[in-house]
């Protein structure tokens, strides 16, 4: 059994799949890509304040869940440029107080709408 879920504090997906499903007790997020859900578009900066917004639109979909980043057992970064690796690891580690989950960092030639940033998880509750 499956579970969309779905909450505006995140944006719309750009394509045919949901924010989120929830099987069981585990948590599949789609790649984030910096898009403010507020004005819906994607934001200009660097890698590191694209990171935060990525950050930020994965939080409100744990929460949409019942869960938060302490739930996170898994991420997946695709970056552009594997030169912004630091700006990106700075960012994504401030959002894991302690113990933060395994990942694997990815250089991608592109990303959806030209994101430089794009990060997905999977939590367990």
């Amino acid at each position: 059994m499956k579970t969309i879920i779905k909450t505006p504090d995140a944006p719309n997906p750009v394509g045919p799949y949901n924010q989120a499903i929830l099987s069981g007790n585990t948590l599949y997020i789609s790649g984030q890509i910096a898009i403010d859900p507020a004005i819906g578009k994607l934001i200009t900066g660097d890698a590191r304040e694209q990171t935060i917004q990525v950050m930020k639109n994965l939080g409100a979909i744990l929460k949409a869940a019942g869960m938060d980043f302490s739930n996170v057992v898994k991420s997946s970064i695709m970056v552009t440029n594997l030169d912004h690796f630091a700006q990106v690891n700075e960012a994504y580690g401030s959002f894991f107080s302690i113990d933060p989950p395994a990942r694997e960092t990815l250089q991608a030639c592109r990303l959806p709408l030209n994101s430089d940033v794009e990060i997905s998880m999977i939590a367990v509750k």
